[in-house]
């Protein structure tokens, strides 16, 4: 096993799923410093995790206020 071939394990595809799923897009700098991924690859991949990341902040921004209003009694 040669180690100048074999990428480390945090530029590994796992690690990255991983660590998206775990800290969401703090795993962006992962996929920037990865040696394996073209310039192109990492412009693809920042824009997919920057969507996701939207869409659940607005569902979880929702499910807030649904519940808020759960909450809120009638005096």
């Amino acid at each position: 096993m040669n180690n100048q071939t074999e990428p480390k394990w945090y530029f590994r595809t796992w690690s990255l799923i991983v660590s998206f799923l775990c800290v969401g897009p703090f795993m962006l700098p992962l996929v920037w410093t990865n040696p394996r991924f073209t310039k192109r690859t990492k412009i693809i991949i920042s824009i997919i995790v920057i969507a996701v990341t939207c869409v659940l902040t607005e569902f979880f921004l929702k499910s807030l206020k649904t519940i808020a209003g759960y909450y809120q009694f009638s005096y």
